[in-house]
């Protein structure tokens, strides 16, 4: 029986792959880096998703 939950398990990790060459390719100092890294390793889902909202070259807001 197939449930599916592997192949959305695959997806997270290559997600989280992507998130983390992404984080490494950034401008950012080296120790928000390893915060970012360390927090998508920890938290696969959680930290993917807060990458995509706040990660080091996501959205920024303009500087007055």
């Amino acid at each position: 029986m197939f449930t599916g939950y592997g192949l959305v398990g695959l997806i997270i990790l290559f997600l989280d792959i992507y998130a983390i060459v992404k984080v490494i390719g950034s401008h950012e100092s080296t120790g928000v880096k390893l915060l970012w890294i360390l927090g998508i390793i920890i938290f696969p889902l959680l930290g993917l998703i807060v990458w995509f909202l706040a990660g080091p070259g996501g959205r920024r807001t303009a500087r007055l």
